[in-house]
């Protein structure tokens, strides 16, 4: 691998987490139990009879209620464990030039979020740096999981997905690009705007843990089929997806075709991506049906020969590739 190759914008591409990242990551703790790995959103490390679930992640694409946008982010990484969230810690970077009040309009919808989640934002670290040129926030929630044998995967497992795709990214571009005022109704322009406040999973995750499930991943950068390349690779299976079952709202559609991105590959907080097996499946739809969040059963699983297969609207079968650069980022 060339080392003097430039990194694009973006989430750093799987192949170099493995071989730059993974690879220079040499001591195992044995209290470890689930650690850094691609497909994976969360570490677990053992306390006594239970587990310490931790995860980190960035908000860097986004401006408006970045504050609650940093709680739902990590929170539903803890949410993929099937758990809700304990306590989250905040690391605020801000540009030169930003204002007290930008700071408080960031806490008061970090304090929002967190309130709506039931978590509790025990710490962090506040400063103002010349190396950021907009608001920049690292977040890190911690859980708790009773330690269970999960189950594994088998060919015709179930793939369902909760919600719709391009949530967040739908979110995003609508608060922070004006020129979707010219674009959108000004009812299409308020429901997307509203997307940004329907980013979190933890619902979903606690239902799916109390139902039974194998694997979860929540839909982040790279969109909905990066997300499934990464489950597959953590699990070690294929797959084959069928578009056409994919939800999409009319507005995410209408916001991806005049930035000509692809929806499918849009960063898409707020929705979940659920591995189960078929005699879980009632339980689980009965009680996401109760809770009102929408879903859709997308796909089987596959053996790993098959490889991660989606079938197109007009019926061609096209590969799953990695995810690389999120569409989003076309946009901005």
């Amino acid at each position: 691998m060339n080392r003097n190759m430039v990194l694009p914008l973006g989430k750093v591409e799987n192949h170099i987490l493995r071989d730059i990242v993974f690879n220079n990551i040499s001591f195992r703790h044995p209290a470890v139990i689930d650690r850094a790995k691609v497909g994976d959103d969360c570490a677990s490390i053992r306390f006594n009879e239970g587990l310490c679930v931790v995860s980190t992640d960035p908000i860097t694409a986004a401006v408006s209620q970045i504050g609650g946008l940093s709680i739902n982010i990590s929170c539903n990484d803890i949410a993929t464990r099937g758990v809700r969230p304990i306590g989250i810690t905040l690391a605020i970077m801000l540009p030169e030039g930003s204002t007290l009040g930008e700071l408080e309009q960031i806490m008061k919808d970090a304090g929002r979020v967190a309130y709506e989640n039931k978590v509790e934002i025990i710490g962090g670290h506040t400063e103002v740096t010349s190396v950021v040129n907009s608001p920049v926030i690292v977040s890190t929630a911690i859980g708790y999981q009773k330690e269970e044998k999960t189950e594994d995967p088998e060919e015709n497992d179930i793939i369902l997905m909760t919600k719709s795709v391009g949530i967040e990214g739908t979110g995003i571009l609508a608060c922070d690009k004006s020129e979707l005022e010219d674009i959108l109704t000004e009812d299409e322009l308020k429901e997307a705007k509203s997307f940004i406040n329907n980013t979190s999973v933890i619902s979903e995750g606690e239902l799916a843990g109390k139902s039974g499930f194998i694997k979860m991943h929540d839909v982040t950068e790279g969109g909905l089929l990066g997300g499934l390349w990464e489950i597959c690779e953590a699990l070690e299976i294929g797959c084959e997806i069928d578009r056409s079952k994919v939800i999409v709202a009319p507005v995410t559609m209408k916001v991806a075709k005049y930035f000509d991105i692809d929806y499918m590959k849009l960063i898409s907080s707020g929705a979940m991506l659920i591995v189960l097996k078929e005699n879980s499946l009632a339980t689980l739809s009965d009680k996401l049906r109760e809770s009102g969040i929408d879903f859709s059963i997308i796909g089987k699983v596959k053996n790993k020969s098959f490889g991660k297969k989606i079938i197109m609207e007009d019926g061609r079968i096209e590969d799953i590739e990695p995810p690389v650069k999120d569409e989003l980022y076309k946009a901005l």
